[in-house]
């Protein structure tokens, strides 16, 4: 190994280390599970806002998004980002402050809790399967982390892939599972700010290595249809594609997602005042956008690169390497140059931690939390929860890591799956519960239930029919988990009176 290679290292190193400090000083303040799960809600605003977007956009951000706009120009990539950012605003508009209201009103630290508590589903129907839910999906959502992490080393070290993501693996399950939700929500405020400074350092190093600004767009002009809004780029042909008004609202149906994510709903039900909230929206809303921006044209930028011979051309999954190779040409320059590269690098290993760990928080709580706690009701001690929240976040991460054994996966199409099964089923039981007074726990598992089922007929077998129904899989499951939700709510009795004077009193809240 040389001696950048090495400085690389070490750079990376430094913050693998750092995140297991974080951790060990968080397990001081977890006296409880909800500690654990949910920081005692005493999260600051700062912390809450950027924990939240730094869990949201994952090795995607740095990887995948980047990807796909080095691929097929910024029409896919551009939409999905425009999509995520109204997503994201909306959600803070819109769902933060109630839900920090009506889950401390009804005393729940889990996102299951939440809905099995506001519907008093005494006999935990809609608590197992939000439960079981979780797990289906958060389990492969942690396994393209781990992917994410495994490309980084192999691609950049010429480390044997499955070695390289054990590594990350055992890094991230230490820190999360000695300090819980604190730990994971501090070190999340740290990782934003670090993919921060890779995003501007790539973005400042790549338009110079690639000739200029003019150069970049010059060169993307070149491509049929590649900064076109309205086509995308077919690099085995050399031609574009129409992308119509249909596939551009499929696209920005990625802003549906937010709805239903745990990792970031939990966020708001952390924050230790409301009150502050307005605060978190605003600088949530504004990183989300800049950073998207920034990523989307780190793709042209490495188009540019490879034209101007800067970096090898990518294609497949491997595009998905884009800043990986960027950061090795700016280590090629020499020791201090490797230095800021390992600081790219410990960039993308932060976006994909900052995801990892609040899923594998989310993912422990509903099976240690929810589902044995409470589902099958086996009683314990404080100090056996907290055992059994570990152990199951290690159990886990590791069918997380078998999931994530093949290195050929696409982390863009993983996320894109598991993005789709969480807005399908959690978004429209999230915003009618919040918002809709006479909805009621009958129409929240039957929308619950249809939404994920459609998330997997459409993809696996209607979406292949093409045409107009070959659509992302979360806007038409999003639209009929809403639909059965309202028909089933309507057909069954109406909510207890003790829920419907609780649901008024937290809109009295607001107003």
């Amino acid at each position: 190994m040389t001696k950048i290679e090495i400085t690389m290292l070490c750079a990376i190193g430094l913050y693998m280390v750092f995140t297991i400090v974080i951790g060990f000083r968080s397990s001081r303040q977890n006296k409880n599970v909800g500690d654990f799960y949910l920081g005692g809600r005493r999260l600051g605003p700062i912390v809450t806002a950027m924990s939240a977007e730094a869990s949201d956009m994952s090795g995607w951000l740095l990887m995948g998004l980047p990807g796909t706009a080095y691929l097929t120009g910024i029409c896919d990539a551009g939409w999905t980002a425009i999509g995520l950012a109204v997503g994201t605003y909306i959600n803070w508009l819109l769902v933060a402050k109630r839900l920090r209201k009506y889950s401390a009103k009804v005393d729940a630290i889990t996102v299951p809790d939440y809905f099995s508590n506001r519907y008093r589903d005494r006999k935990h129907i809609l608590l197992g399967i939000s439960a079981a839910i979780i797990v289906v999906f958060f389990v492969p959502y942690t396994a393209s982390g781990f992917v994410a992490c495994g490309k980084l080393f192999s691609s950049l070290f010429g480390i044997d892939y499955h070695a390289a993501m054990i590594i990350s693996a055992i890094v991230i399950i230490s820190y999360t599972s000695i300090g819980g939700f604190l730990a994971a929500s501090k070190t999340d405020l740290i990782q934003s700010i670090v993919m921060s400074i890779a995003l501007i350092i790539v973005l400042g190093y790549g338009i110079g290595s690639a000739g200029g600004f003019g150069a970049v767009i010059d060169n993307a002009k070149s491509f049929p249809g590649f900064l076109d809004m309205n086509a995308t780029y077919d690099a085995a042909t050399g031609s574009s594609s129409s992308y119509g008004f249909l596939s551009i609202v499929s696209t920005m149906a990625w802003g549906l997602g937010y709805f239903g994510m745990p990792h970031i709903l939990l966020r708001f039900m952390a924050i230790d005042d409301s009150k502050k909230l307005k605060l978190s929206r605003r600088i949530a809303s504004v990183w989300v956008v800049i950073s998207l921006a920034v990523a989307v044209f780190i793709g042209v930028i490495g188009l540019g690169m490879t034209s101007s011979g800067s970096i090898v051309s990518l294609s497949g999954s491997d595009s998905e390497t884009v800043i990986v190779k960027i950061a090795q040409a700016l280590a090629s320059h020499g020791i201090p140059a490797a230095a800021i590269a390992g600081i790219i690098l410990a960039g993308i290993f932060a976006s994909t931690m900052s995801t990892a760990d609040s899923q594998l928080l989310a993912a422990s709580s509903s099976v240690s939390e929810n589902i044995i706690s409470k589902v099958f009701g086996v009683k314990l001690s404080e100090k056996k929860q907290m055992i059994i929240a570990r152990v199951t976040l290690v159990a886990i991460a590791v069918v997380a890591v078998f999931l994530a054994w093949d290195k050929d996966s696409s982390v863009f199409k993983i996320v894109s799956f598991a993005w789709a099964g969480f807005g399908a089923t959690f978004g429209p039981v999230m915003l009618l519960s919040l918002f809709w007074k006479r909805s009621n726990k009958w129409g929240a598992i039957a929308g619950m239930l249809a939404g994920g089922a459609m998330v997997f007929i459409w993809k696996y077998v209607i979406a292949d029919l093409g045409g107009a129904f070959a659509i992302y899989e979360l806007l038409p499951a999003f639209i009929i988990a809403c639909v059965v939700n309202v028909i089933v709510s309507l057909a069954t009795p109406a909510p207890e009176q003790e829920i419907v004077s609780e649901f008024d009193e937290v809109k009295a809240m607001e107003d």
